[in-house]
């Protein structure tokens, strides 16, 4: 198709009067940054005793955080505490402690403390508090000045094996050595030294001949030991050094030796060999004086005992190593070097996680070279072996091997195994106590492995999001909880990650995985009004086994009187002391003995008796106090049961009516209270307890229960004695899809019912979905008006009863609809529908009573608020489970025990709130992910595929499951590079520019380079049916369907569709459309048109929603679809800048441009002339990773070195601005972390039963606080949410954290001056955002302590503190803590 273009010059214009007039620009602007996920990229690792001399305690450093975490016996990785440092730490270790040590405070005594290096440029001492459950420093010790200098000490330690010295670094020319002294307190450096000494920093000043020992990088260090029973100070330490000299093409072997009685530094000896490169070395632990020399290619062990003469005795080749026998969990290494194009954005990554010497350079040669010879990229010594120390070590093609070091009687032997695992190549190895190995993959999941039987066995997974290349943040309007999709992970380790808020759990009890074939838990009280449940009943496929639930869960199944050979169906408590079990051939009535319970039958075994049905299987049972309701199937009966005593300890299970069932049933769910008996217990205390709730007419007598059937509908009924069972209402299930055919498995699985305010029925489908029914409003009239319902056919069509006070078969057959014809059943309303999962929904109350939360078991666990209008529920922080009862104790009075990956978990929910994050494994990398609405699915963008000529590709996603629905790929040597959703008319198409070109996008000045790439339009379609069309085009050249993607688990994601009629819905709001549900419905991509670009796409944004905007260089296009046809882009103007454009957005007329140098650009499109018009450029030199604008006048913009500021055009009018004017800096944050996507929206860190604190008392907030929410994801995983803050809540929170800054118990734990640290790389007296992290603090101290804290005399804080209070002015704590509270919806 031809394409017309109106290029215009970017001079400025005057204002056309099409051009919509801006408003004022927004004042005042504040915010408050919270951190709500913390990075996950591991950067360093730690072993040692922190907690306690008998702990054993895992750190990983993550650059701006640090994660104490244990290794449990089941394999598992479990987080003990995390907390932000407010600083970038560069290397950590742990001091061993020694006996010779004798601190101050003897809460550090025997335990290892943990040091740190970082930013502030010391050298900081940590010790774990266990009352505050957190780190505290012990001591900082001057290094240096603050920053990242290369001559500066501050880049990597070593700690000798003793605990007595430390060895610390520059990147090259000088380096450190400490000796601690035995107090360890604040003075805890006993003697130090440094080369070149300080005195000699000045080039002018004459050196010694030792001064040029070190004159190059220090690639790494490390002590070698002698024997400890020599005295700490009566030896010099010996460190050895791999250095690279400059000009050297290989590293040497450097000894050095600090004779502490002189005062010196001197090289003991040196190390050279011509051969492969050498990278680092490592000491073999407990053996005084030997150390592993690891090259490129090889590894050498090292006698190093007489460091005078340093020899070679065992030599091993990498390149030949033993074979693995068999291959696990392996995915294969890409060497392929990630190209510079899109914005040099893995450079920056790969630099910034490696520490290289130039972290943010985005413009380096790229070696595109295969490196043939494997080395050594991680390893891990066996921890507490004295006599054969052993070593892991990872190569960097991902294969693991061990290598034990003997010394006997016959000298050194070197042993080295075979492969014992095969996976990714791995960052850091640490061998921890149980044989368990930490092995974390730089970006991809880590995982823990065993050491078994001469293997490794992978045991979990270790979660790394890292890096989050984009992000899509879904908003459903009725909640305002958003939940993320992120593009995640780099190939072969690409994911898409589902991220939304969740309740965490407190793990207090694992099994071994030794339950297989559970069918069905249950938890018994022996009495009615027992506080605590007494018995846990296991079911599985041919068995029945019962625990006594207390301090231990004993077996008591021959005491109670279960039968143990059957699979049973349903227990219960049917009445004190009378337990139920209900198996296919029988009921069963227990009396537990005095064994199995304290208020058991005095006798020596269980009385039972059984009531058996007449030659059918029972299918279906439920039991309450005083009822018992079975069914059958083929054929359909339905079994109303009584019980009655005929004398001590005798009773006997009486039939009091049957029917015959239309449709078979599929669950039965009787309410252990009646409704009569209601009590109101509200789990989460928003409902009050002296509220009545109004009862539909015939509920409030006799037993009513709800049932699921075939049919598929949901049946509420009643049983009265006198008077038989009644269907007092019915809803029928019958949901279309969004093109009007049926969804299939619409069967109840479970259903419940619910009392809180009004009567509802919650049903969960076999499909995965979650229905909630009401009681119509008519429901509340008088009953001569309920007779102008019109009938529903029930599924019982007749019934038979019996007397009560009768023993046998004496019938007398009557019609149900007969009799309750005066009442017609009621038609159940559909409220609301969601789907919350793939495979059937269990319900799971938490407590007997009616309005008692529920646990929904489907993909994963889900909490149902049963308070709240339509479906609220929150994600469980737990992994996907089978089956789950509530667990009440004396010891555990709020448990919950969930069956997973068949072992016994026994867990507790705590009023805390997290983010949740699933994984979907896509292979590649993923860089775009869009959220199409119509078709509920989402639009992922790869790149760097494998084995196919194509490396990248479009793909529909499956949210539900991680099933490519459909894919388009692109051109061999084509790469995609960014991707928007527009709407053209009424429908949606997708949007994706490419590049065509090999080699980088930009030059080193930041110009763009001359690159060739295409402008593509699809459109998702929908097939209504699956004939020979659909293979016909799915036959095209370029697009695949329905192809599946492996993925770890299948977790579903939440979606609801409201009906017109729901009382928590509006008929204009887009979500609603009756009770219309998606289902797995064939979508397909469709390529409609292409164009060729001049240049690569790297940004595309819609614009006054009918252009879109697209870059190609340093140019941008303002383009369109003439009359909103698909077949046609026009260009209508063009803009350009001096340096590569790597970002686009738009609000309203405003444009933002943001390019590699100049940062920030504002221009205006005038429609009548069809010319852009430069309004305000940035104040400042940025590289610009990301930007979005709040309105026409405020933009948030993200740079490549950590940062974020929001910039503001003057007050004056647009007439009046020149292509010279600057934005102003309303604020400004630096991070820490690049931010490569940023987002507007209400995701909120907060749980929906959280919305009660919004009524606190807080200062004067004129707007809501979250609706101009910023969210933030980074290159090391980390999202952090900006919260906009009225002027008064801003001044009281900085007066805060003015404080809280400089106060022992909350500054920085590495030494950081905070301010000078959120300061970094923004203008000087930029007004700052303030610091959710530091403020959080307040909220974890005592009462007391937050006193202390606001007391702080003046003297104390930061004189540079902008606080707007009056120094006199005391701040109420109580005003504090419900702000923070309600601003980080956490608990005091």
């Amino acid at each position: 198709m031809a394409v017309s273009e109106e290029e215009c010059s970017t001079t400025k214009s005057q204002s056309s009067p099409s051009s919509t007039s801006v408003v004022a620009p927004s004042k005042n602007v504040h915010y408050l940054a919270k951190c709500v996920l913390k990075g996950s990229v591991v950067l360093h690792v730690a072993y040692g005793h922190l907690r306690s001399p008998s702990s054993n305690d895992v750190v990983f450093g993550k650059e701006t955080s640090i994660e104490l975490l244990i290794i449990c016996e089941d394999g598992i990785a479990q987080s003990v505490c995390e907390q932000a440092v407010f600083g970038t730490i560069k290397d950590l270790a742990v001091t061993p402690w020694n006996k010779k040590f004798y601190p101050r405070n003897q809460q550090m005594m025997e335990k290892d403390l943990l040091i740190v290096i970082s930013d502030s440029g010391k050298l900081s001492f940590l010790t774990f508090c266990n009352e505050m459950h957190r780190f505290f420093p012990v001591a900082h010790v001057e290094l240096s000045n603050p920053g990242n200098s290369r001559q500066q000490l501050g880049r990597m330690l070593a700690v000798d094996s003793s605990g007595c010295f430390i060895a610390v670094s520059a990147y090259e020319d000088r380096l450190g050595i400490f000796s601690l002294s035995t107090s360890l307190g604040s003075d805890i450096i006993d003697e130090k030294i440094c080369y070149p000494p300080e005195s000699e920093s000045d080039p002018s000043t004459s050196r010694s001949i030792q001064s040029t020992i070190i004159n190059g990088t220090i690639w790494s260090m490390c002590f070698i030991s002698k024997d400890l029973t020599q005295q700490c100070k009566e030896h010099y330490p010996v460190l050895a050094i791999i250095l690279n000299r400059r000009g050297a093409l290989l590293n040497e072997l450097l000894l050095l030796g600090w004779n502490i009685r002189d005062g010196t530094i001197c090289v003991i000896s040196q190390f050279f060999e011509a051969g492969p490169l050498a990278h680092n070395i490592v000491e073999v632990p407990h053996s005084y004086g030997f150390a592993f020399l690891f090259r490129i290619g090889d590894a050498l062990l090292m006698d190093l005992r007489d460091p005078q003469n340093p020899c070679c005795v065992y030599r091993t080749s990498l390149n030949f190593l033993p074979p693995a026998v068999e291959e696990q969990h392996f995915v294969e290494e890409s060497y392929k070097v990630h190209d510079v194009e899109d914005e040099g954005l893995f450079n920056v990554a790969e630099s910034l996680l490696e520490l290289g010497d130039d972290p943010m350079c985005i413009d380096g040669d790229v070696a595109d070279a295969k490196i043939p010879s494997k080395h050594v990229c991680s390893w891990s010594w066996e921890p507490e072996n004295d006599n054969s120390p052993k070593m892991v070590f990872c190569v960097d093609t991902g294969e693991f091997f061990m290598i034990e070091v003997a010394f006997d009687s016959d000298g050194l032997k070197v042993l080295l195994s075979e492969c014992l695992y095969k996976g990714q190549p791995c960052k850091e190895l640490l061998w921890v106590e149980g044989g368990f190995l930490a092995a974390l993959v730089e970006m991809g999941d880590g995982m823990v492995l065993k050491v078994e039987n001469g293997r490794l066995i992978h045991m979990s997974p270790i979660q790394n999001i890292a890096p989050i290349l984009d992000m899509s943040v879904v908003d459903y309007h009725d909640e305002k909880r958003d939940q993320m999709f992120a593009c995640c992970g780099v190939a072969p380790e690409g994911s898409l990650r589902i991220i939304r808020s969740g309740i965490s759990v407190e793990k207090l009890l694992r099994t071994a995985s030794i339950y297989q074939g559970i069918t069905g838990t249950w938890t018994l009280r022996m009495k009615v009004t027992d506080p605590y449940h007494s018995f846990l009943v296991l079911s599985f496929v041919e068995e029945t086994r019962v625990l006594s639930v207390g301090l231990s869960f004993s077996d008591v199944t021959d005491s109670v009187g279960f039968r143990p050979d059957v699979c049973t169906l349903a227990c219960g408590l049917v009445n004190d002391g009378l337990l139920i079990q209900i198996h296919q051939n029988a009921v069963r009535l227990c009396l537990p003995t005095q064994v199995a319970h304290s208020e058991g039958i005095p006798q020596s075994c269980p009385v039972c008796t059984s009531w058996f049905p007449d030659y059918v299987s029972i299918s279906l049972g439920a039991v309450a106090d005083n009822l018992i309701i079975v069914s059958t199937s083929n054929p359909c009966f339905l079994y109303i049961l009584g019980v009655r005593s005929l004398s001590e300890y005798h009773y006997e299970i009486y039939e009091m009516q049957h029917l015959t069932l239309q449709n078979e049933l599929s669950c039965i769910s009787i309410p252990q209270k009646r409704l009569a008996e209601r009590k109101s217990s509200s789990q989460i205390g928003l409902v009050d307890n002296g509220t009545v709730a109004s009862l539909p007419v015939g509920v409030d007598i006799g037993y009513t229960f709800v049932i699921g059937t075939h049919r598929p509908s949901v049946e509420i009924l009643s049983f009265v004695a006198e008077e038989g069972l009644r269907v007092l209402a019915s809803g029928t299930i019958s949901l279309t899809s969004t093109m009007e055919t049926a969804i299939s498995g619409c069967i109840p699985q479970d259903v419940r019912l619910v009392l809180v305010e009004r009567l509802y029925v919650l049903a969960g489908l076999r499909n995965g979905m979650l229905l909630r029914f009401e009681w119509p409003p008519a429901s509340k009239m008088s009953l001569p008006e309920l007779l102008s319902h019109g009938p529903i056919s029930s599924s019982l069509i007749n019934a038979s009863t019996v007397t009560l006070n009768s023993f046998g078969p004496q019938i007398s057959s009557v019609n149900l609809s007969e009799k309750t014809k005066d009442a017609l059943p009621i038609n159940l309303q559909l409220i609301a529908t969601r789907r919350i999962g793939i495979t059937p929904v269990f319900l799971v109350p938490l407590s007997d009573s009616f309005d008692a939360d529920i646990i929904a078991l489907s993909d994963r666990p889900w909490l149902l608020q049963t308070a709240r209008h339509s479906l609220a529920y929150t994600s469980i922080s737990f992994q996907p489970s089978t089956h789950a009862t509530p667990v009440c104790s004396a010891e555990c009075p709020k448990g919950i025990l969930f069956v997973s990956e068949n072992s016994l978990n026994l867990v507790e929910m705590v009023h805390s709130k997290r983010l949740n994050v699933q994984k979907f494994h896509l292979g590649g990398t993923p860089r775009k992910v869009l959220y199409h609405s119509e078709s509920r699915l989402l639009v992922v963008m790869r790149t760097e595929l494998t084995g196919d000529t194509c490396t990248s590709d479009i793909s529909c996603v499956n949210p539900l499951s991680g099933t490519v629905v459909s894919s388009y790929k692109l051109q061999p040597g084509e790469t995609g590079k960014s991707m928007e959703l527009l709407r053209v008319g009424k429908e949606q198409c997708v949007v994706v520019g490419t590049s065509l070109s090999p080699g980088p996008a930009i030059m080193p000045s930041g110009e763009a380079e001359s690159t060739k790439g295409r402008l593509l339009v699809f459109h998702i379609d929908c097939l209504q049916n699956l004939d020979s069309g659909l293979m016909t085009i799915c036959s095209k050249a370029g697009l695949s369907c329905q192809q599946t993607s492996p993925f770890r688990e299948i977790i579903g994601y939440a979606t609801e569709q409201m009906s017109s009629s729901s009382l928590c819905s509006s008929p204009d709001d887009a979500s609603c459309d009756g009770v219309k549900l998606e289902e797995t419905e064939a979508w397909y991509l469709r390529l409609v048109y292409s164009m060729p670009w001049p240049g690569m796409a790297l940004a595309i944004c819609p614009y006054l929603g009918r252009y879109f905007l697209a870059s190609a260089g340093n140019a941008f296009y303002v383009c369109g679809f003439p009359n909103d046809n698909f077949l046609r882009v026009k260009k209508f103007a063009v803009g350009r800048t001096r340096f590569m454009i790597t970002s686009l957005t738009a609000h309203s007329t405003r444009i933002a441009v943001g390019d590699c140098r100049d940062g920030i650009l504002f221009y205006s499109y005038h429609e009548q002339s069809k010319k852009l018009e430069q309004i305000y450029c940035d104040p400042s030199q940025r590289l610009v990773a990301d930007c979005i604008l709040m309105d026409v006048d405020t933009a948030v913009v993200s740079d490549r070195k950590g940062s974020i500021a929001v910039l503001s055009c003057s007050d004056r009018e647009e007439d009046n601005a020149s292509p010279e004017s600057n934005l102003t800096v309303s604020c400004a944050y630096h991070m820490g972390e690049i931010a490569m996507s940023i987002r507007k929206g209400s995701f909120i860190y907060k749980l929906p039963a959280d919305d009660v604190l919004g009524g606190c008392p807080s200062p004067n907030t004129n707007a809501d606080p979250f609706q101009n929410t910023i969210i933030a994801s980074t290159l090391l995983g980390s999202i952090i949410i900006f919260i906009p803050l009225s002027r008064e809540e801003y001044d009281l929170l900085e007066a805060v954290q003015a404080k809280l800054v400089v106060h022992p118990l909350t500054a920085p734990i590495l030494g950081n001056n905070h301010n000078e640290f959120r300061s970094r790389e923004n203008p000087v007296a930029t007004p700052k955002i303030l610091d959710g992290d530091m403020l959080s603090q307040f909220l974890e101290l005592t009462s007391k302590q937050q006193e202390a804290i606001l007391s702080l005399p003046l003297s104390f804080l930061d004189t540079k503190s902008s606080s707007k209070l009056s120094p006199s002015s005391p701040i109420p704590v109580n005003q504090v803590v419900q702000l923070l509270e309600r601003v980080h919806y956490a608990l005091n």
